[in-house]
């Protein structure tokens, strides 16, 4: 399946390049990088000098890229949760 913006929320997100567009901690609004570990509540962001930043994902909204050029807003609340088990909340729908 391919990935859009309208499925995004039921795929894996390491690898896509992501923008904080709001978060709680008014200080990480507008961080960008690339997700490279993904958590039960958490999204780990490489920004451009390397530095890794863990930010929960019910905190934010994230701006995904993904791989076809596509922007994607997303809140944080819909991707709470495992990869796997997202997509099990698409089976079930």
């Amino acid at each position: 399946m391919k990935v859009t913006s309208s499925n995004l929320v039921y795929h894996e997100l390491i690898g896509l390049k992501v923008r904080l567009l709001s978060y709680t901690d008014m200080k990480m609004t507008g961080l960008e990088g690339r997700v490279v570990d993904e958590t039960l509540k958490t999204l780990v962001i490489e920004t451009v000098g390397k530095k890794r930043v863990r930010v929960f994902k019910s905190n934010g909204v994230f701006e995904f890229i993904l791989p076809s050029g596509e922007k994607a807003i997303i809140k944080g609340d819909l991707i709470l949760g495992r990869p796997a088990e997202r997509l099990k909340r698409l089976v079930r729908k």
